[in-house]
Parts: structure tokens; C-alpha cells; sequence
């Protein structure tokens, strides 16, 4: 009976351990896709921008952060644009009219150095693998094979950008 009880405890304990392992595993990058249409009518396809760092921004024109971070995201994209980076907004907007409106005015503002593709992810012919967007902004680094290698919820701090200066850089 003794001996039984020890095998048990022995096989449990074995079972702990091989789930905390599998609780500690990492799922393998995604490598995402992403079809569309840009706001000024081209057609955009994620897998054109293979071998170069991107970040994907998921943002909303009614989303005060995402408006606030824009500025910081066309300064960098003019900055990297030449070294390998790839910077893609992707609005939630309910309205198309609502972007369009916005991107008129910004468009007035900003030079081409630091215009980016602009899709709008209502659009009949979107197509995405990054899943639901429950909040805004949500950002995506992906490495220069295409494979997920961040996901970021909320603002984007100053630690995403040395994250996307080591892709970009190196």
C-alpha cells in the first residue's frame, strides 16, 4: 500500500512538472497577411514588404492616442523608410467618410516623405490575419521575414522604437 501511494505522488508530481513546462512554451511566431486597399485606391499586400522591418497600427480616427502618436509615426517612417522599414495603418473606423475627412486634412499637412499606407479595414476586400481589435492602438512588429515578434497594446512607448530600430538597424 505504501509503495502505491509513492507511485501516486511520484506520477503527479511528474504531471505537475510537464505542465508547468507546457505553461512556460512559447507558441511559434505568425507569420500574418494583410490585403487591401489604400485610401488613395492601390492595392497593398503585406507580402510585397517581405525583408523589411514592419510595424502594423492598428487605429481609429475617434481614438485620441492614436491621432496624438501619429506625428511620431510619420517622423520615423520618413526617418526608416530607406533602411527597411515598412509602417501600415490600418483604420477601425465604423465610417469610411470619417477617415477619408481626416486623411484630407492631414494629407494638406504632411509631406510625401511621410505618407504610408493608409487601409481602411471595413472595406469589402480587407483581408487580415491579425485576429479581432478590441482596443486601439494596437501595433504589430513584425521581423524582415514577415513573423510576428511583438504585439502592443495601447501607447506606444519608447521601447517599442528600440525594438523597431534593432529590426530596422541590424
Amino acid at each position: 500500500m505504501h509503495t502505491l501511494i509513492q507511485r501516486r505522488r511520484l506520477l503527479a508530481g511528474t504531471a505537475l512538472s510537464a505542465l508547468a513546462g507546457m505553461s512556460h512554451a512559447q507558441a511559434a511566431p505568425q507569420k500574418h497577411s494583410l490585403l487591401g486597399k489604400t485610401l488613395d485606391g492601390r492595392a497593398y499586400d503585406l507580402q510585397q514588404d517581405r525583408g523589411k522591418a514592419v510595424l502594423v497600427f492598428f487605429w481609429s480616427t475617434r481614438c485620441a492616442v492614436c491621432r496624438d502618436k501619429m506625428p511620431e509615426l510619420r517622423a520615423n517612417y520618413e526617418a526608416w523608410r530607406d533602411k527597411g522599414f515598412q509602417l501600415v495603418a490600418v483604420s477601425v473606423d465604423r465610417s469610411l467618410d470619417e477617415l477619408k475627412s481626416y486623411d484630407g486634412v492631414v494629407n494638406r499637412m504632411v509631406s510625401p516623405a511621410q505618407k504610408f499606407p493608409l487601409l481602411w479595414r471595413g472595406d469589402v476586400g480587407h483581408r487580415d490575419s491579425f485576429g479581432p481589435v478590441s482596443h486601439t492602438p494596437t501595433s504589430f512588429i513584425l521581423d524582415r521575414q514577415g513573423l510576428e515578434v511583438k504585439q502592443v497594446r495601447g501607447r506606444i512607448d519608447p521601447a517599442l522604437w528600440d525594438d523597431m530600430a534593432e529590426l530596422v538597424l541590424t
